[in-house]
């Protein structure tokens, strides 16, 4: 985390060259971001002040977060649609143009490379918004040994999330009754004065939500401003995504939930692997493997007893039983609406029925958690689908 100058009349950044900057960039700035962190060698707004309230912004209001750092990896070319198969274990084939799907990346082992959000935009041009890791040098690394006839690139793309239960209306504001038919998991293209975008009803946080991908970078100040004031009467508050509310939805984060050695029976994402599809792709034969043996470890949701976490995990933390290590949190908070401490968890399987009670080894103490239902909140969606 990038955090402010002390003792300074005005707030100053120590940003460098090396690490590339949105195009929302200075409005965040203007709009009071006061922490930043690198995300994909971006840096990303991590802080509009207290994270609880802008908890509360999102599942009361909506929030604008600047998620430019999920940078696009375009597919194009006449095997396109053949090549992005290669690269995920779930069937496309019945993905229509103007779809999207969350996707798993695998390696040859069978583990997690990224968990990005795909969208078909034509019928051989997708664009894979990612998590936070290089899947560009992956893609055309794949590419250069795949006899395809691809275009792989890093088109100027940058994505805004607007997201809670009045971003309905602030689009509605912006684009008129068109956006009304913008189904879950789909995406049209849209103008707004002049600016030419990309509109999904996608986005990280379980609520009701649209993704503004901008496709000329030097509109950036324009696009913010444009949406902010379109959602003044509705209460939109500048923000960023809120850890208190994935980790309710039980949503995963890339390097904390999951990683290369991270396969997805773990984490019960076997829906997202088809093994009896014709195509190939990378890792099947691994998972494959994995499937018919089984997994030692699972993903579980706990609660933790205890005071409230006055913030989320920055480490793993050790999850004992009996003195011996079973597993670890990879990501915890302390929800004010659920009036508990949530987290999700690496354990291993004789550890993961619903009611086991585990040890958490926190940095400053010991404390009981037992094994619950995850999601934590709205496990059935509805609030995300409408």
């Amino acid at each position: 985390m990038i955090e402010l100058k002390k003792n300074t009349a005005a707030p100053e950044f120590f940003f460098g060259t090396q690490v590339r900057k949105s195009p929302y960039f200075d409005a965040t700035i203007r709009w009071g971001a006061k922490g930043f962190s690198v995300y994909n060698h971006m840096y990303i707004p991590r802080d509009f002040g207290d994270a609880e309230q802008n908890f509360w912004n999102m599942v009361n209001g909506a929030t604008l977060s600047d998620v430019a750092v999920e940078r696009q990896v375009e597919i194009t070319g006449p095997d396109a649609a053949v090549f992005t198969q290669l690269l995920t274990p779930r069937n496309l084939s019945e993905c229509a143009v103007g779809q999207c799907k969350y996707v798993l990346l695998t390696n040859d082992s069978g583990g997690i490379l990224n968990d990005p959000v795909l969208l078909r935009l034509a019928e051989n041009h997708f664009w894979l918004s990612l998590a936070d890791s290089d899947i560009l040098l992956w893609a055309r690394g794949v590419a250069i040994n795949a006899g395809l006839d691809v275009t792989i690139c890093e088109p100027d793309v940058s994505p805004l999330q607007l997201q809670g239960p009045q971003s309905g209306h602030i689009m509605r504001r912006l684009f008129g009754e068109r956006i009304d038919t913008l189904r879950y998991y789909w995406l049209e293209e849209f103008e707004l004065e002049g600016i030419s975008l990309i509109v999904s009803r996608t986005g990280w946080s379980s609520e009701l939500g649209y993704e503004l991908y901008l496709r000329d970078g030097s509109r950036g100040d324009d696009l913010w401003e444009l949406i902010m004031a379109a959602g003044q009467e509705f209460g939109l508050k500048p923000g960023h995504t809120s850890s208190i509310r994935r980790i309710e939805a039980g949503m995963l984060s890339y390097h904390a939930d999951m990683d290369a050695n991270t396969n997805p029976y773990e984490l019960g994402l076997g829906r997202l692997v088809d093994l009896d599809m014709d195509a190939e792709f990378i890792g099947k034969a691994a998972l494959k493997k994995i499937y018919q043996q089984g997994v030692s470890r699972k993903q579980v949701g706990l609660r933790i007893d205890g005071d409230p976490l006055t913030g989320p995990n920055n480490e793993f933390w050790p999850i004992m039983v009996a003195g011996q290590q079973v597993g670890k949190v990879t990501s915890a908070i302390y929800s004010s609406r659920l009036k508990a401490n949530i987290a999700l968890a690496m354990v291993a399987v004789e550890h993961t029925e619903i009611g086991t009670e585990l040890e958490v080894i926190t940095q400053m103490e010991t404390r009981s958690s037992t094994v619950v239902e995850k999601p934590f909140y709205d496990p059935k969606k509805k609030l995300v689908s409408g």
